[in-house]
């Protein structure tokens, strides 16, 4: 075999195997696990930043509102001090506070939908993930119960029965001569022992013949 026929008999093999694990049901399930499981990661550091923006500006809101009560207290303080011109800024301040306080409440409640939306994301997945890993232990199990069919079946299918059925009937014929030849080597071993019709003993003999000494006696 040539060097390049070598080559490309070697390539064909190993893109014929690359094939084979490329339709393994259990190689392909244990791909989407993994998939599965990167995903799962994405979404959970997604959420982690998530409750990470959402806490921040729970925080800010609540450091929002102190600031807008604190300007409040001190816009009153001047008032009844006469302190106009403190009250004013005072006043100023709280304005604008409370609208950054609008701002920061509105951007909370976005903040807390898209929570609720990767949560909702999250468990999706995770029952997604759950109901895989039910179906590759079922899978599984029929795979294996398949795979063994399939062996079965393959097996039954080389088997030689007519050559093994006329083995059996020659081993049948051999015994049978076998036993012919035992029950032959009986009857010549006891011939006494003979039922065959045309056989005489001694006795028999010896009665026919003082059987014809009597008539030849008779005659004389």
């Amino acid at each position: 075999m040539g060097i390049f026929k070598r080559i490309k008999t070697i390539a064909t093999a190993d893109m014929n195997g690359w094939l084979d694990s490329l339709e393994d049901p259990i190689a392909m399930l244990n791909e989407y696990s993994r998939e599965l499981d990167q995903e799962m990661a994405k979404a959970q550091r997604a959420l982690s930043r998530q409750l990470f923006a959402e806490n921040k500006q729970a925080a800010l809101i609540l450091e929002t509102k102190a600031l807008v009560e604190k300007r409040t207290r001190q816009a009153k303080l001047a008032i009844e001090q006469d302190e106009e011109t403190i009250a004013k800024l005072a006043v100023q301040e709280k304005l604008s506070h409370d609208k950054q306080l609008i701002v920061y409440e509105q951007q909370y409640e976005t903040i807390k939908e898209q929570t609720e939306t990767l949560k909702e994301k999250l468990n999706e997945l995770q029952q997604t993930y759950n109901e895989l890993q039910h179906k590759k232990i079922l899978l599984a199990s029929r795979a294996n119960v398949a795979q063994s069919i399939k062996l079965i079946q393959k097996a039954t299918g080389s088997f030689q029965t007519d050559n093994i059925l006329r083995g059996v009937a020659r081993a049948e014929d051999r015994i049978l001569l076998m036993e012919a030849e035992v029950q032959a080597g009986n009857q010549f071993s006891h011939p006494l022992l003979r039922n065959d019709s045309s056989y005489i003993n001694e006795e028999e003999l010896n009665r026919e013949i003082e059987k014809l000494k009597s008539e030849k006696e008779l005659q004389a």
